[in-house]
């Protein structure tokens, strides 16, 4: 799932409140200053200071004082901080002076406080600017993959700051193979042509193009040529469908640009793009003006509730998991010694590996005997593993009648209670309470494109697969339709309703395997 930046006032609430919080200081501080108690007399100064904060949160939009605040130097920033506060108190005085409140005040707590308001948010802004950038410099930063000439790739980078929440982790040229090698110290990871595959196999998180020609024929958008914001509708946020779509050519930005479609891997194309199906918006990447196209996308305040559910739903399920444990743990060690935690590499979102926990419910050598059982698979294709019995689990036997025993292996998974450990990695920051299966390393290893649209968003505990009946679907492609179809449509209260769903099935063991 791509996180959509703010693009309006929102992108910098923070700042805003911030300038709330120094008004509010700067107030008090100036009527203590002239009265000698905070403690306000009457109702006309406690509309004053209403009158105040109101004013200032509406400048603050209205004006978009805090644009590009993170990239302006200090005299700038002075400024803009000047601009504020005089727009707020120019307000303030009109509405006074229009309400007949003009002999009502003290003009000298008035002017403290533009005075302390002016000083002290302007040193506020820049202390708050400084713990952002630090804190951006440090942060993991999603990995891009660039693609362009090799002439460019100087000014790119350039242009790169380190509060961006994106890296560039590779280079594709389009010019020339030059696999292997590096250019301006970015690793030159993959040709054109099979840029695709490696996107696939790789952590990649999004693909930056920087491209003159882009579209699907090769020759249908030249920025010299064509106007590209012809190739948007009206309204400037839906691209326009192209009458005709031949396939591209192989080897081409336009191939891969497909192919990334496919995989549902986030693209930032620096002219504008139509003819794609999936959501697009002009945004701002490293410095660029680009146009984005992606399955869907979530806004900050979307993955800040999905990650509170996460937490809340990670300590429940983690302290569940402990005692789950206690019971079924001594029993475990009992029928096959060894740890009673399973530890396996899993492919998390956009390709980054990481390793899940369960609750072993297998004897310690079932991954060796994997081989003997794959011409029992259930799933045809291989890109899952299913056994209607599967006797490497604990307790199951067949008994020498025939007759096919089960134990506490089956009871655990038919009521999903191995799945609980994995709340540990949803606390971690690797998977979420909803979201779509995590594929083993063979299995992903066997991925085509489309296949790849599955890891587009985090991996979760439960999803749109596992309450439809996960253990009844052995056609590989099915799963795939299900987890992309909850990626396209995701909304929190789409997760709310696979909770309920998932919480009802433990209870009737519906799909559980």
């Amino acid at each position: 799932m791509y996180k959509r930046r703010n693009q309006n006032w929102i992108k910098h609430l923070d700042f805003i409140v911030l300038d709330v919080v120094v008004l509010l200081l700067s107030f008090f501080a100036a009527y203590y200053l002239y009265n000698h108690t905070l403690r306000l007399v009457g109702t006309l100064y406690r509309n004053l200071l209403l009158l105040l904060i109101l004013l200032d949160v509406l400048v603050s939009v209205l004006f978009n004082t805090m644009h590009n605040v993170l990239h302006r130097g200090y005299f700038q920033e002075f400024v803009q901080t000047l601009k504020q506060v005089v727009l707020v108190y120019a307000f303030e005085l009109l509405i006074l002076f229009l309400m007949k409140w003009s002999g009502s005040y003290s003009r000298i707590i008035l002017s403290l406080t533009v005075c302390f308001h002016l000083v002290l948010g302007y040193l506020t802004r820049l202390a708050w600017k400084h713990v952002l950038i630090r804190r951006g410099v440090q942060a993991e930063k999603r990995n891009m993959l660039l693609v362009c000439r090799e002439a460019d790739v100087e000014s790119i980078l350039a242009r790169s700051r380190p509060v961006d929440e994106a890296e560039f982790s590779g280079l594709v040229l389009t010019d020339r193979d030059a696999v292997g090698s590096f250019v301006q110290g970015l690793p030159v990871v993959a040709t054109l042509e099979d840029a695709g595959q490696y996107i696939c196999r790789e952590w990649v998180d999004e693909v930056f193009i920087y491209a003159d020609l882009v579209s699907l024929d090769e020759g249908r958008c030249h920025a010299e040529d064509e106007d590209p914001i012809s190739l948007f509708s009206e309204d400037g946020a839906k691209p326009k469908s192209p009458s005709v779509q031949p396939e591209p050519e192989p080897g081409t930005v336009a191939a891969l640009i497909d192919q990334c479609r496919q995989m549902a891997v986030a693209i930032h194309i620096r002219i504008p793009l139509g003819g794609y199906e999936g959501k697009s918006f002009v945004e701002k990447v490293n410095g660029f003006n680009v146009v984005t196209i992606t399955s869907n996308y979530a806004s900050p305040l979307q993955l800040l509730i999905k990650r509170a559910i996460d937490i809340i739903g990670g300590l429940v399920g983690s302290l569940l998991a402990l005692i789950i444990m206690l019971f079924v743990g001594p029993k475990i060690k009992k029928l096959s010694p060894g740890p009673i935690i399973f530890k396996q590499e899993r492919i998390g979102q956009n390709g980054k590996r990481f390793q899940v926990f369960k609750i072993r419910s297998m004897y310690m050598d079932a991954d060796e005997r994997k081989k003997e059982f794959m011409a029992q698979n259930r799933v045809s294709d291989g890109m899952m593993f299913k056994l209607d019995f599967d006797p490497r689990i604990i307790g199951n036997e067949i008994l020498p009648d025939g007759t096919k025993k089960t134990g506490i292996g089956e009871f655990i998974r038919s009521h999903s209670l191995d799945e609980f450990p994995q709340f540990w990695n949803v606390l971690r920051g690797e998977m979420s309470v909803v979201g779509t299966r995590p594929p083993t390393v063979d299995e992903w290893e066997k991925y085509q494109f489309h296949h790849r649209a599955r890891l587009a968003f985090k991996p979760g505990v439960t999803g749109m697969w596992q309450v439809n009946g996960r253990s009844n679907i052995t056609d590989f492609e099915e799963v795939v339709r299900l987890d992309t179809e909850y990626i396209e449509h995701w909304d929190i209260g789409l997760d709310i309703k696979l909770i309920l769903k998932t919480i009802k099935n433990i209870f009737t063991k519906e799909g559980a395997m």
